[in-house]
Parts: structure tokens; C-alpha cells; sequence
């Protein structure tokens, strides 16, 4: 089963047409969430001022703690031509795609996770649709900033990342023509985010990451397809869960 909790409706666009461009297996379990912050470029974290200089008799001055910060995946890689190369889950670019997307969580903040994301400039040239943009923009975006609030209500303070199990074995490549794609992709399904809280393991699933020149990129978190706009965590469990089912876009 997935956990759920409701907050407002945000309105989307009528793209009607685009909406066919998602490819899988929907869930039963969802939440509405208020709408995410619009992607911007992360910000990375600026270095921190050097203490001042110890005078007699003066009270030192506190040096502020960093902001937390995104962490860089494939900065650029979305403008580039797709390649065949299969993802390694043991990549620089796949422990940062990963530590991005629990900050995202964590500070429940979906501009953490945009480095993680699967590229808007890799979506344009992936769709065979109209407005491809605006798809990523308003469906895939949107949808995922539900769905990190979502996850981000879950947590208990406290909580740390341990591990993300993906299902390698069961990845596949996507061949141009289906689900409305002109370009071949990997796919893989319900890979697994693993933590710790209060001295348990836990976790929840990512729906779905597909690859981008041999990197994985989380394309949907909670769900693929959903028949109301709502945040979903998918299957939450007590212990590393279950990885899969294969299948899907």
C-alpha cells in the first residue's frame, strides 16, 4: 500500500494531448500536496566568511553553517545526443543523483532533487509529442514536487539515508516508438531509497528512473500515472522493501 496525505489542489494546464506522453502502471494509494517550487538553477553553497580577527576582551563572533546544497550529476548532459551506455549505480553521478534527491526530501524542497531529475533539454528530444516543455514543466515536474512533499511527511526528524537498492537486473531499453518516444532509453521500476529512523530501517520506492548517456535520473518518484493530481509515496515499508516490479516507461 502507499501512505497518502491531502493539501490543496494546485491548477495545471488543459494539455490534454500531452498527458498520453506518460507510459505505466498506476497505484491506489494517493495524496494531494501543495505545488512545488518551480525549477531554478541550484544555487551551490557559498563558502563561509573567514572568522574575524580575536580581540582583547571581545566576545567571538558564531560562524553561520552552510546552507545545504544540491550536488552536481551530469551538469549539461541533457543538451548531448542519448547513448546506449548502461547506468552504473556505483557512479559519482549516481551517489549524487541520490544525495540530491534525500535533501529534496528531507528539506522537503523538489530544487534539491533537479540535478537528479531526468533533464528538460533530454525530454525535448526524447518525446514525440506536441509541447514537450510544457510536459516536462507541468506534469512530470509538478508531479514530482507532490510527491517529495509527500515522502518529506513521512520522515521523523532525524532520519538518514542508508542505501538505494536498484533492480538492475531487471532494467530494460525502451526501443524508439514506445510510449510516445522518438529515442531508445534504460528503464528501470521500483528501485528502493533505504533509511534509518530511530534505530529502524525503512524505506519507500522510486517509481521509475530511466537513463540519460549511462546516468539514471528519477523520471517519476511516487507514481507513474495518476488519475488525480495528488503527492504519493511509494510503497513505504518497515525494512528495505521489495524492488520492482519490472516493466513500464
Amino acid at each position: 500500500m502507499r501512505w497518502c496525505r491531502r493539501a490543496p489542489l494546485a491548477a495545471l494546464p488543459l494539455l490534454a494531448a500531452v498527458l498520453l506522453a506518460g507510459c505505466g502502471g498506476g497505484s491506489s494509494g494517493r495524496s494531494v500536496q501543495s505545488s512545488p517550487t518551480a525549477p531554478a538553477s541550484v544555487v551551490r553553497t557559498a563558502s563561509s566568511a573567514p572568522p574575524a580577527t580575536p580581540t582583547p576582551n571581545a566576545t567571538p563572533e558564531a560562524t553561520a553553517s552552510p546552507s545545504p546544497a544540491a550536488l552536481p550529476v551530469a551538469p549539461g548532459a541533457g543538451a548531448l545526443p542519448q547513448t546506449s551506455a548502461f547506468p552504473s549505480t556505483g557512479s559519482a553521478a549516481f551517489r549524487d543523483a541520490m544525495t540530491d534527491l534525500w535533501l529534496a526530501v528531507t528539506a522537503d524542497n523538489a530544487r534539491f532533487a533537479l540535478p537528479a531529475f531526468f533533464p528538460e533539454a533530454a525530454y525535448k528530444q526524447l518525446k514525440a509529442i506536441a509541447y514537450p516543455g510544457a510536459d516536462w514543466q507541468y506534469r512530470l515536474w509538478y508531479d514530482f514536487g507532490l510527491d517529495v512533499r509527500a515522502a518529506h511527511g513521512l520522515l521523523a526528524p532525524g532520519a538518514r539515508l542508508a542505501r538505494v537498492i536498484v533492480p538492475a537486473d531487471e532494467a530494460a531499453w525502451v526501443y524508439p516508438g514506445a510510449c510516445y518516444n522518438s529515442i531508445g532509453y534504460w528503464h528501470v521500476g521500483g528501485a528502493r531509497v533505504v533509511y534509518t529512523e530511530h534505530g529502524q530501517e525503512r524505506s519507500f520506492g522510486i517509481a521509475s528512473l530511466i537513463s540519460w548517456r549511462g546516468v539514471w535520473y528519477v523520471v517519476h518518484f511516487g507514481e507513474v500515472l495518476r488519475p488525480v493530481v495528488t503527492g504519493v509515496v511509494d510503497e513505504p515499508a518497515v525494512g528495505p522493501g521489495i524492488p520492482g516490479p519490472p516493466g513500464g516507461c
